[in-house]
């Protein structure tokens, strides 16, 4: 059964106008997308657009959550032939998790729209929260629509449907049910579909949702079928819900963030998630986020990962994490408390040739791109770009 079929027989009671299909960007050749497939592996960077990127520590560093600073960042990764960046959305009251996490932070789709005029490349993917508040279908058609087209093609919408209490809490309503979340965007992400590809005014009434459309248009369409379609799950509703709609999903590794483990688990999960579009005729791609610590030497790599160990910032991870007893103690904890520090889904840790050999194993696992990120953004980056980039050229990885 098609996406599209899918959606008729489930939103049919509902008084939607008739679904027209609507293609992936991935089914034209000449796509950003399709160039973005194209290649062995999928390279893009995941930016620190929130206070402590993605490392809960408080050794000394340049990253940054400024314009300015992530400008740079996606401006460097477009030059070293990047495919693709992303950024995080998060909404926190007053200093936010604590610490490192302070709560400052810019918001994703407006950091990345931004950049649709200043870059020529690279695919912008900003992830929104389609079930909070200010999104009504017509606006997030329109506006997304309209920077696909200032980008020609480059916009990518990583789809949240957001799980932290406090999050809901700040838009006046109590946190949604797991499953019935991903039922909401998916009746949302229907009608923005359509949206983006009726020829017709469209009407819907959704069945889960308090918006309708009436006769609703939007133009410009987008330059190829839609935007790029990203989300990031692990549980069975979220992977069904990438099973219809995803051209991307961002998965985690079930073995927790130690690579070697990672690398054990990630060929099952990977392969389910693969399987579970195949089930619906659809392909889709798989995304890790390692955050990488490389240096000249592999002593040098592991002494710059013990010292950002070493000034681990506790207090904010304990608020960060909902598991907050998982950091009392023990031989374990002490374990999970410093990937918190070093930070990523899964952390790389080593010479040039070590990160790139544990790359390359990633992608003989079933992972189709990998999204980095750094401890210390610039230099960081400068560094791998330099020592690690020619070296994934020689295994074929890139061009």
């Amino acid at each position: 059964m098609s996406d599209t079929h899918y959606a008729e027989k489930t939103h049919a009671q509902a008084g939607a106008s008739a679904f027209v299909d609507v293609p992936s960007p991935a089914d034209f050749p000449d796509s950003p997308a399709s160039r973005a497939f194209a290649q062995p592996l999928m390279l893009g960077l995941f930016l620190p657009i929130q206070a402590g990127g993605w490392s809960a520590s408080t050794l000394p560093r340049t990253t940054d959550w400024s314009f300015d600073y992530n400008a740079d960042l996606v401006l460097k990764a477009e030059a070293l032939g990047f495919d693709m960046v992303f950024a995080l959305s998060q909404w926190l009251p007053k200093g936010g998790y604590g610490g490192v996490f302070n709560g400052e932070a810019l918001d994703s789709f407006m950091t990345l729209a931004a950049l649709t005029a200043r870059t020529e490349r690279i695919i912008l993917v900003a992830t929104s929260h389609v079930l909070y508040g200010p999104w009504h279908p017509l606006h997030f058609a329109k506006f997304t629509a309209t920077l696909d087209h200032i980008s020609r093609g480059r916009w990518g919408i990583n789809v949240v449907t957001g799980h932290r209490a406090i999050e809901h809490e700040m838009f006046g309503w109590n946190r949604i049910e797991h499953n019935r979340r991903y039922d909401m965007a998916a009746e949302f992400v229907d009608a923005v579909q359509q949206l983006w590809g009726q020829p017709d005014n469209f009407s819907f009434t959704p069945e889960l949702s308090g918006w309708r459309l009436n006769s609703a248009f939007v133009t410009p369409k987008p330059r190829y079928g839609r935007p790029l379609l990203i989300n990031a799950t692990g549980s069975d509703a979220g992977i069904d819900f990438a099973a219809r709609y995803s051209d991307v999903v961002f998965i985690t590794s079930p073995a927790g963030p130690q690579i070697d483990r990672a690398l054990e688990a990630l060929t099952a999960h990977a392969a389910r998630v693969k399987a579970a579009a195949a089930a619906r005729g659809r392909k889709v791609r798989t995304l890790l986020n390692p955050l990488v610590v490389c240096r000249e030497t592999p002593a040098e790599a592991r002494a710059y990962r013990d010292a950002i160990v070493a000034h681990a910032d506790e207090g904010s991870f304990h608020r960060f994490d909902s598991d907050a007893h998982a950091w009392r103690g023990g031989i374990e904890d002490r374990s999970q408390a410093a990937s918190r520090a070093v930070g990523g889904n899964v952390s790389i840790v080593g010479s040039p040739e070590e990160v790139a050999d544990y790359i390359v194993r990633l992608h003989k696992a079933g992972i189709d791109g990998v999204q980095l990120s750094f401890f210390d953004f610039k230099p960081d980056l400068d560094f791998f770009g330099e020592r690690v980039l020619p070296l994934l050229r020689e295994a074929g990885l890139r061009p």
